[in-house]
């Protein structure tokens, strides 16, 4: 272990500050959120925010220059963290094409992305992205990078399928996939105890192989 006869080297130090200052970073996201959550935007103020994440409002602004730069990062970490919950659906092993797209639309309609919380917080920022750039583009960034997710996936279904879509056919499908998944995911978060565990999930799925016109697997319900 590192002491004062025997420092650490500098990359270190510099990895260590580098990796603390993330974390950071990201408690104040996390504290915004939960001030979000709790206030709405107008009450979760720079001040709010700094006693929930047991820091001052000046060290807030270290790290951001101000409350509309820290609402913008903290709606694009929301936005991303549900993309990545996606995404690791489809670290399936050994996983064909179309288990994996299955995969991923059903990670998108169950907990922890079917979430009366997370719908909240979305609906609270989108609300507002109408009359604020920095929360307009964020939104932006974040349906640009799921459709873009969505895309990756279609590509490899319908090459194994044989087929060769073009760009345009492939940002179609996309769009209308996250559609039908954008759909079913405000019915499950508003309204959870009208579906049966599963169902959602199962409706998503087969709504996108018919938009994607794959026949029906053999041995499944038609």
């Amino acid at each position: 272990m590192p002491d004062a006869a025997h420092p650490a080297p500098m990359n270190e130090r510099r990895k260590f500050r580098r990796e603390g200052e993330e974390r950071r970073r990201q408690d104040l996201i996390d504290a915004t959120l939960d001030s979000v959550a709790e206030h709405g935007l107008e009450g979760a103020s720079l001040r709010a925010i700094a006693l929930r994440a047991g820091v001052t409002a000046g060290l807030i602004r270290h790290y951001f220059p101000g409350k509309e730069e820290l609402l913008q990062e903290a709606y694009a970490a929301l936005m991303g963290r549900m993309t990545e919950q996606a995404k690791a659906a489809l670290l399936v092993e050994n996983a064909a094409p179309r288990q994996r797209l299955a995969a991923f639309v059903t990670a998108n309609l169950n907990a922890p992305i079917i979430d009366a919380r997370v719908f909240s917080l979305w609906a609270t920022f989108i609300g507002r992205a109408g009359a604020d750039p920095s929360l307009a583009r964020a939104h932006r960034e974040g349906y640009l990078g799921f459709r873009n997710e969505v895309e990756v996936v279609v590509a490899e279904v319908l090459a194994a399928e044989q087929r060769k879509p073009d760009e345009s056919e492939l940002r179609r499908h996309a769009i209308a996939i996250n559609a039908i998944i954008d759909g079913l995911w405000i019915e499950g978060c508003l309204a959870a105890e009208m579906f049966s565990p599963g169902e959602l999930a199962v409706i998503g799925v087969k709504a996108i192989e018919a938009e994607l016109g794959l026949a029906p697997e053999r041995g499944k319900d038609k």
